[in-house]
C-alpha cells in the first residue's frame, strides 16, 4: 500500500483530487443503492413493478444522458459538470430519504441517474487531460480508488441502515455536498481546447460533433467489442450470487458464500491493479493486453462449466464448498481480466478519439456499453432460466464464455488491422 500511495503523490494535485473523488463518489453511492429496493419495498410498501420503475428510472436518466453530459463536459468545462453532478446527487439522495410519494421518488431517482452521466465521462476525459503520458498507469490507479469505494461502501451503509435507511440517505448525501464543496474550492478548472470550435451555432456545432463520432469507425468497433467486457465484469451482482444461492440457499451459509464472492472481487483490484498494469504495459501493446484481458474475462466462467459435472452433495461443508468455490474462482479471473484490460481501454478511447472531445467519447461509449449490459443481462437472465427448465446447467455459463471469446477474437482483429492506433490528425491538448 505504500508503493501504491507514492505513485499517487506522484500526480498533479487535479489527478490526487479525482482519484479520491471517485472513491467519495463510490462509497456515498454503494452505501445507499444496494439498500433502495428493499426500503421502497419494505418500508414503504410498493408493488414490485413500482420499485423496478423507480430503480429502471435511474439507469435510464444515466445511461441515456451520457453523451449528453460528455458533450456539456467538451463544451462547457469538465469541472462544472462534475461539481453539477454531485451537487444533483446531493438533492437526489436527500429526496430519497425523505418523501414517499411515487412521483418525488421517480424525479430523485432520475436525479441520481442524470448525475452520474454529468459527472463521469468529464472525470474520466479531466484524468485523460491531466494525466497525459502517464495515463494508462493513472487510470490503473483510478481502478484501485474506484473499487475500494464499491468494497466499502455497502459495509458503511449495512451499518447506517440498521438504525433507519433515512439515515443512510441523508449520509450520503452530505457526503455528496461535502464533495461538491471541496471541488468548487480545491479542483481546477480545466476544459478542452475544443470548447468554442464550433461550425455555425450551438445546436448545429453538437450535431456536427456528434456526427463526426459517430463516423468514427475504429471507435463505434472498439465500442461494441468492448461490450462483453461490462456484460461478463456485471455478472458479479447476476449470475455468480444467483448460483451460490442456487446451490447455497438463501441462509446464512448463501449469504456468506455472496459476501465473500463480492470481496474477493474489490480486494483483488485493490491489492493487484498497479501491478498487474505495470507487467502487462512491459510486455504487450494496449492492442494485445486488452485481447488478453477479455480472453480471461471469458475463461473465467470455465470453473463454473466443470462445476456442473460436479454431482451436487445434498448438504454439509461439500454443498458449500460447490455453491461458494467455483463462484469466487470466477470472481477472481473476472477481476484479474478487468485489471488487465481496463487501463488500456480507457487509454484506448482517448487515443481513438486523437485526444478531440474526449468527454463526448466517453459518453457515447458509456451509453452504448450502458446499452449493451441491458440486453447482456436480459439474455444472461434468459439462459439462466433455460438452463432450470432444461436441466443444462452448463448453458449459462458456456454462453458467457463464448462472448468474452468472441469479444477477445473481435479486438485481436481490430488490433491486427491497425483500427486501436490513434488517428493521423494533430491531437488537441486540453487548456486551462
Amino acid at each position: 500500500m505504500k508503493g501504491l500511495f507514492t505513485q499517487v503523490r506522484s500526480y498533479d494535485r487535479s489527478v490526487r483530487l479525482l482519484m479520491v473523488n471517485q472513491f467519495t463518489i463510490n462509497l456515498g453511492f454503494y452505501m445507499l443503492m444496494p439498500y433502495l429496493a428493499a426500503h421502497l419495498s419494505g418500508t414503504l410498501g410498493l408493488a414490485g413493478w413500482i420499485v423496478g420503475l423507480v430503480l429502471g428510472v435511474r439507469n435510464f436518466s444515466q445511461q441515456g444522458m451520457f453523451l449528453v453530459g460528455g458533450t456539456l463536459a467538451d463544451r462547457l468545462g469538465y469541472k462544472p459538470m462534475i461539481v453539477a453532478g454531485c451537487v444533483l446527487r446531493t438533492l437526489g439522495f436527500a429526496t430519497l430519504g425523505l418523501v414517499d410519494s411515487l412521483p418525488a421518488l421517480l424525479a430523485a431517482s432520475a436525479a441520481t441517474g442524470l448525475a452520474g452521466a454529468l459527472f463521469n465521462p468529464a472525470v474520466r476525459a479531466y484524468l485523460a487531460a491531466d494525466a497525459g503520458e502517464r495515463r494508462v498507469e493513472a487510470f490503473a490507479l483510478f481502478n484501485v480508488f474506484y473499487q475500494a469505494g464499491i468494497l466499502l461502501g455497502p459495509l458503511v451503509g449495512m451499518v447506517l441502515t440498521g438504525v433507519d435507511f433515512r439515515v443512510t440517505c441523508l449520509v450520503s448525501a452530505a457526503i455528496f455536498a461535502l464533495l461538491s464543496a471541496v471541488q468548487i474550492r480545491a479542483l481546477p478548472a480545466r476544459r478542452s481546447e475544443d470548447t468554442g470550435r464550433q461550425d455555425g451555432d450551438g445546436d448545429q456545432g453538437v450535431l456536427a460533433q456528434w456526427r463526426g463520432i459517430l463516423a468514427n469507425r475504429p471507435f463505434l468497433l472498439f465500442s461494441v467489442a468492448m461490450i462483453g467486457s461490462y456484460v461478463l465484469s456485471f455478472q458479479v451482482y447476476l449470475a455468480l450470487p444467483l448460483e451460490v444461492r442456487r446451490l447455497g440457499g438463501d441462509g446464512e451459509s448463501g449469504t456468506a458464500a455472496v459476501a465473500v464472492l463480492f470481496a474477493v472481487s474489490g480486494l483483488s483490484t485493490i491489492l493487484g491493479q498497479t501491478r498487474v498494469t505495470a507487467w502487462c504495459r512491459a510486455r504487450y501493446e494496449p492492442g494485445q493486453a486488452l485481447v488478453r484481458g477479455l480472453a480471461a474475462m471469458g475463461l473465467a466462467f470455465v470453473p463454473l462449466l466443470l462445476a456442473t459435472a460436479v454431482p451436487v452433495p445434498e448438504s454439509g461443508i461439500g454443498l458449500w464448498l460447490l455453491a461458494a468455490a467455483p463462484p469466487t474462482l470466477a470472481a477472481l479471473l473476472l477481476a484479474l481480466g478487468t485489471m488487465i484490460a481496463y487501463p488500456f481501454e480507457m487509454d484506448t478511447i482517448v487515443r481513438l478519439s486523437g485526444d478531440r472531445l474526449v468527454a463526448t467519447h466517453y459518453g457515447l461509449y458509456n451509453t452504448i456499453c450502458g446499452i449493451g449490459i441491458t440486453v447482456g443481462n436480459l439474455g444472461t437472465g434468459a439462459a439462466l432460466d433455460a438452463a432450470r427448465a432444461a436441466g443444462m446447467p452448463a448453458l449459462p455459463w458456456i454462453t458467457l464464455c463464448a462472448l468474452g471469446l468472441a469479444c477477445a477474437a473481435s479486438l485481436y482483429g481490430l488490433h491486427r488491422t491497425g483500427r486501436l492506433a490513434a488517428p493521423a490528425s494533430e491531437p488537441l491538448a486540453a487548456t486551462v
